[in-house]
């Protein structure tokens, strides 16, 4: 049986890291903020790594490895069998994948559907490329609330032009793992709007105990949608940049009309590593599960320790936790009745200030995000157990 990955690291050799994560702030911070796992690299994925590195083989990526792999784990993890090499491409990264998909079903000026609180960049990469931004917010359990998505359609559809979705799946900051039965209800409303969806679903191998993941592809109805997937956020990748867009079969033709250019972005040794994770990463990605699922149950009992008044909405999947600290009292700042527009404000700013612990602060989520945080808990037990009661002794110390 492998180690758990979480639990390998010391603090020590962790801050020795030159990452975004790492050295974003001072050294006393504990960083449980942006994407990235306190974990080593699995170690079919280094072996591939110095392989490359050892062997020159550092050129420009070919072939189609990268979605042969990706298609035999789906087979194997998820039972999609349907996952054709033939509709696939391979992009930069999943959100350049995201706008490039995009681009072939929308036009500028055209509305973009997003569920918020949803990942910060769906705002700024859709709204930077001339989309128009049309939230239909989730409902209070952080699952897509059906009524709300169906007057979004329904009023992107009144302004004119095309119209997509860009879902989720599973969903961040929330952690909700969308059911096959809620992918169907978005698919047949997706063709009864003439919506197209395009499904980021980076997080999808990262589903823990009491859920299962289902790729929107597979779903009846979703035949002329896009998705996009990567090993990045699963085996920590995201510093060696490689994605995929696989394309429902009606969206065959438009995915073969993304620009042939798009495909020199991604890095070789990128699409070597990604490939690998998915063919041989499995192992050690049912050892990380482990770890994730063990500190999940271990975040519930610290929050209810040490945070009394924060509600920990539980989390499906992925390695992000959503707390509401709204009754704290610790809400984004306002001036002259407007929000004040920071990357860090309310109880991120304050638990950062005060408890030397970062996190992402929500209201860059959108709306609904705001006295919220996101706390990253793909971290050794040690980090967490100790970040959560730095923040418990914050708030005895320093009540709001």
């Amino acid at each position: 049986m492998m180690p758990n990955p979480l639990e390998e690291l010391t603090l020590e050799r962790l801050r020795r890291r030159t990452s975004m994560k790492w050295r974003a702030h001072p050294a006393d911070v504990l960083p449980l903020w942006v994407a990235e796992m306190d974990v080593p690299l699995a170690p079919t994925v280094a072996d591939a790594v110095h392989r490359a590195v050892d062997d020159g083989d550092t050129g420009y990526p070919y072939g189609t490895a990268y979605a042969e792999a990706v298609s035999e784990f789906a087979s194997r993890r998820w039972e999609w069998h349907d996952l054709e090499v033939g509709r696939t491409a391979i992009v930069p990264d999943v959100m350049l994948g995201v706008v490039e998909m995009l681009r072939l079903v929308t036009d500028r000026g055209d509305a973009v559907i997003v569920n918020s609180p949803v990942y910060a960049p769906f705002y700024a990469f859709v709204s930077h490329d001339g989309r128009r931004v049309i939230e239909a917010p989730l409902g209070p359990d952080g699952r897509i609330d059906f009524d709300a998505l169906e007057h979004a359609f329904a009023r992107a559809r009144n302004s004119g032009g095309n119209v997509a979705y860009l879902l989720c799946n599973p969903h961040n900051p929330t952690g909700a793992v969308h059911t096959a039965e809620e992918l169907s209800e978005v698919a047949e409303r997706a063709r009864r709007f003439g919506v197209r969806v395009v499904s980021d679903e980076i997080h999808a191998p990262l589903v823990l105990s009491g859920a299962r993941f289902t790729p929107y592809l597979s779903v009846p109805g979703a035949e002329n949608a896009l998705a996009v997937m990567s090993a990045s956020k699963a085996w920590n990748l995201c510093g060696l940049k490689a994605a995929l867009a696989i394309a429902g079969p009606e969206a065959a033709a438009d995915l073969r009309r993304m620009p042939e250019e798009v495909g020199h972005g991604p890095s070789h040794v990128g699409v070597i590593s990604h490939t690998e994770a998915f063919r041989t990463g499995g192992d050690w990605l049912d050892a990380l599960l482990g770890g994730l699922d063990a500190n999940r149950t271990l975040l519930g009992d610290l929050v209810a320790e040490h945070l009394p008044g924060v509600r920990l909405l539980r989390p499906q999947g992925t390695y992000l936790a959503w707390l509401d600290c709204r009754e704290l009292g610790l809400d984004d700042p306002v001036t002259n009745g407007l929000a004040v527009v920071s990357d860090l404000s309310g109880p991120a700013r304050w638990f950062l200030d005060h408890a030397r612990v970062a996190l992402s602060s929500g209201h860059v989520f959108g709306t609904g995000g705001s006295g919220h945080v996101r706390m990253n808990f793909a971290t050794s037990q040690a980090i967490l157990a100790a970040a959560v009661s730095r923040m418990g002794r914050a708030l005895r110390a320093h009540p709001p």
